[in-house]
């Protein structure tokens, strides 16, 4: 069994997690709403140990009973605390109302939100609305939002940043920009995917010392992607090893103009550690892509029959990068359709397929969201409303595996989906995807199957871009990722 915080839920899962918890294991639920908030308090003292002032913005339901509690926890540490109410403080029930009356009873205050709101202080918590929302932030919920916002303190979200969607990662009108999330008893997929990352900041986990048991009754939506399992996967080289024991990579593309592309994707799947790699492009580009990488095999291929001879000594065909849409492309993706080799589709090769749809166990396609529309014959916009959907919806009309790219790239498979917590804006640069293509093929070539291909190739693909980024994410080349992808792989 994973690790729970590597498990990915959906909110009415981790609701019923809740209720499993409280109902069948007798944990009191207000137990659990102290120990969500001492979580939250003692991230507080770990990363602003010098706090002085708070401010706490609550709402009626349990995200602000937890936000009581936390400002009842700093009270006591002899923090400054100012407390903001939201909505009704009438229309508090429960373990909300219960934590209510315990911070008044410490002598603590609260203080009706008003349309223009001035506070001073050192952090600002953020327990307004939690993982229940189902419709667009309005009124004063979305004016104190837009106070949060708009203030220079640091802010630390409970639970998940009021106003993302637990679900999918997108914003109900407006949301809440957070430093830090503290989370609580199961992962939500929308703190990873879409806009998910760039309003949770960094994200702190939390079980609440819940049961391994209570997890078991529930199945895992998805599950994010640990990339210390690669090592196992691969295995170790032994001393007698040669290139013939790690494979043949075929990468087929680079039309006219498009030369960079194929050789991007050839050199990382020799640098993921393919035995050997050749490449499949227009005749014009041989000699030129040559001088780009020595070790990479390059080959003028003008049609089919020079194509064959490639085909029937690779074992691995990736088809895609700077392929274009002409008569040279059709004619090659239409041969390689006829072989079972394993495969990676990418790039024009996947705008091929949308135009004539077909179905391989054997392959992986990689496509970003405006491929992924049209390979669904919809919008791109429909495609980032539900990205856990869209590529279970993919790999069921294609077979294979999916890839749906972007930010929380996730991975479907015919049983199980996974998810990329890596990865950064920089990485929003040409030929990255190129990259991606090549790496997957290479594991592939390496003996992975393609669902381990895949998703060790995402996060291979995003962690090295990551390290990358430490020198700066703008004017991040695809290129830069060759030194940490081979660091990755050999630690």
């Amino acid at each position: 069994m994973q690790k729970i915080e590597n498990q990915i839920y959906l909110a009415h899962q981790v609701r019923e997690l809740d209720r499993i918890a409280i109902e069948e294991f007798n944990i009191p639920s207000f137990t659990l709403m102290q120990r969500a908030a001492d979580a939250g308090f003692k991230e507080i003292q770990q990363a602003w140990p010098g706090v002085n002032r708070i401010v706490v913005f609550v709402g009626t339901g349990n995200n602000g009973g937890d936000g009581y509690v936390i400002a009842s926890l700093a009270l006591d540490a002899n923090i400054k605390v100012e407390l903001i109410q939201v909505g009704d403080h009438t229309k508090l029930q429960g373990d909300a109302r219960k934590a209510h009356d315990l911070f008044i009873q410490k002598g603590g205050k609260s203080k009706a939100f008003e349309d223009v709101i001035t506070f001073n202080c050192d952090l600002i918590i953020d327990a307004l609305l939690g993982t229940g929302l189902t419709r667009d932030v309005k009124d004063d919920y979305a004016k104190a939002i837009a106070s949060i916002n708009q203030h220079s303190s640091p802010v630390l979200s409970v639970d998940i940043p009021s106003g993302l969607n637990a679900d999918n990662g997108h914003t109900m009108g407006s949301a809440v920009f957070a430093d830090t999330t503290v989370t609580f008893v199961g992962m939500k997929l929308g703190l990873l995917t879409a806009a998910g990352h760039e309003y949770s900041g960094k994200i702190v986990f939390n079980h609440l010392e819940i049961p391994n048991q209570v997890y078991q009754s529930m199945s895992v939506t998805c599950h994010s992607i640990q990339l210390n399992e690669l090592q196992d996967v691969l295995g170790v080289r032994k001393a007698d090893a040669h290139k013939g024991d790690f494979g043949h990579v075929l990468i087929i593309g680079g039309n006219k103009g498009m030369a960079g592309s194929v050789m991007l994707a050839a050199e990382a799947a020799a640098r993921t550690g393919a035995g050997l790699v050749s490449v499949a492009t227009v005749p014009i580009h041989a000699s030129v892509a040559l001088q780009s990488c020595r070790e990479i095999m390059v080959h003028g291929v003008e049609g089919i029959s020079e194509l064959n001879a490639l085909l029937e000594n690779c074992s691995v065909v990736a088809i895609g990068p700077g392929l274009g849409r002409d008569a040279w492309s059709k004619k090659l993706f239409a041969r390689v359709l006829e072989f079972d080799l394993p495969m990676v589709v990418d790039a024009d090769a996947l705008n091929l397929l949308a135009s004539e749809p077909s179905k391989k166990s054997s392959w992986v396609i990689t496509p970003h969201p405006g491929e992924a529309a049209r390979l669904l014959k919809c919008e791109t916009k429909d495609v980032q409303a539900d990205r856990l959907k869209s590529v279970q919806e993919l790999q069921k009309q294609y077979g294979g595996i999916s890839v749906l790219k972007g930010s929380g790239t996730l991975i479907a498979s015919e049983d199980e989906s996974s998810i990329c917590d890596a990865g950064n804006p920089g990485m929003a640069s040409g030929g990255m995807g190129d990259v991606l293509t090549g790496i997957i093929a290479g594991l592939l070539a390496q003996g992975l199957n393609i669902y381990d291909a895949a998703r060790f190739g995402v996060q291979l693909h995003a962690q090295s871009g990551d390290l990358a980024a430490q020198e700066g994410v703008r004017g991040m080349l695809a290129s830069d990722l060759f030194v940490p992808l081979r660091k990755l792989l050999n630690s």
